[in-house]
């Protein structure tokens, strides 16, 4: 998709299930399943969705999946399916080797997981070599010291090497990387998440995330129990969500497996819906 001066592209990295449950809070099943159906263990399908933009010369991408380095208990238990970033990339027509910049909107392992992977002799290598990758430093904090809840989603090896090799750039706050690219940290899900703005100069495309996982989670109420502080996500939620109605952004999901991309509206009633959930489809 070309939007301005941006070519944009989703660059599907893999599939996993994670429980309906947790992926919906204080939402009863028989609401969210309306949308987000969960086989016999109450398991939803998932994807694992990145997004790469590529505008003056500058080639980025953002999140890069689960990657190839987790163990058999962990794929059994969710269901992973994912293999490696760097051909994930290449299959969408893109040079891996080319990537300018990264953007971790936060380094849980089915976001940050593709950053890195093995080589022939068990040594971790940058799946980018060459990109700087940007990461807030309260998330990369965070990581390095985490607490009790997140501690089964950090795992060292897909980014401590990232520093290592002297391609870490810490973001603090909100921040435009590079022209048309824009950071804001939203705090709800885990300290120092991020998502990404792409100012296109036609259509803004906000990359949205944990913080708005599912189309399904356009809903207000639709808040991941996984979330830290889920009063600061319905803030952040009711605030970016207002924006996109308000000014035509399009949202890019991470995660759901059917839609994308869309456009949100309010109806009658003022809650957001979505509309337009054909973009980016192939």
């Amino acid at each position: 998709m070309r939007l301005g001066g941006f070519e944009l592209k989703a660059v599907e990295s893999g599939r996993f299930r994670l429980d309906g449950g947790a992926m919906f809070g204080v939402v009863p099943r028989v609401l969210w399943e309306k949308t987000d159906p969960a086989d016999e263990n109450n398991r939803i399908s998932m994807h694992m969705r990145a997004l790469y933009a590529e505008h003056g010369g500058r080639r980025l991408l953002i999140d890069s999946g689960a990657g190839t380095k987790l163990s058999e208990k962990m794929l059994k238990n969710y269901q992973i399916e994912c293999g490696s970033f760097r051909e994930a990339v290449e299959n969408s027509g893109i040079d891996p080797d080319s990537i300018t910049d990264a953007v971790a909107t936060h380094l849980h392992f089915d976001h940050a997981g593709g950053y890195t992977y093995y080589g022939d002799k068990g040594e971790i290598k940058l799946s980018f070599p060459d990109a700087v990758h940007y990461i807030q430093k309260r998330q990369w904090e965070a990581a390095l010291n985490p607490n009790e809840k997140d501690r089964a989603s950090y795992f060292p090896e897909n980014f401590v090497e990232i520093e290592n090799l002297g391609k870490l750039e810490l973001v603090e706050g909100e921040k435009e990387i590079f022209p048309g690219v824009r950071v804001i940290p939203v705090e709800g899900h885990t300290a120092g998440q991020q998502v990404v703005l792409i100012e296109t100069g036609e259509v803004p495309v906000l990359y949205c995330g944990d913080l708005i996982p599912l189309a399904s989670h356009v809903n207000l109420p639709y808040i991941m129990a996984y979330d830290h502080f889920p009063l600061k996500t319905l803030e952040e939620k009711k605030e970016l969500l207002g924006r996109a109605a308000d000014e035509d952004w399009i949202l890019f999901f991470e995660h759901d497996p059917r839609i994308a991309a869309c456009r949100v509206r309010k109806n009658e009633k003022g809650r957001f819906e979505i509309f337009d959930t054909g973009l980016f489809q192939e």
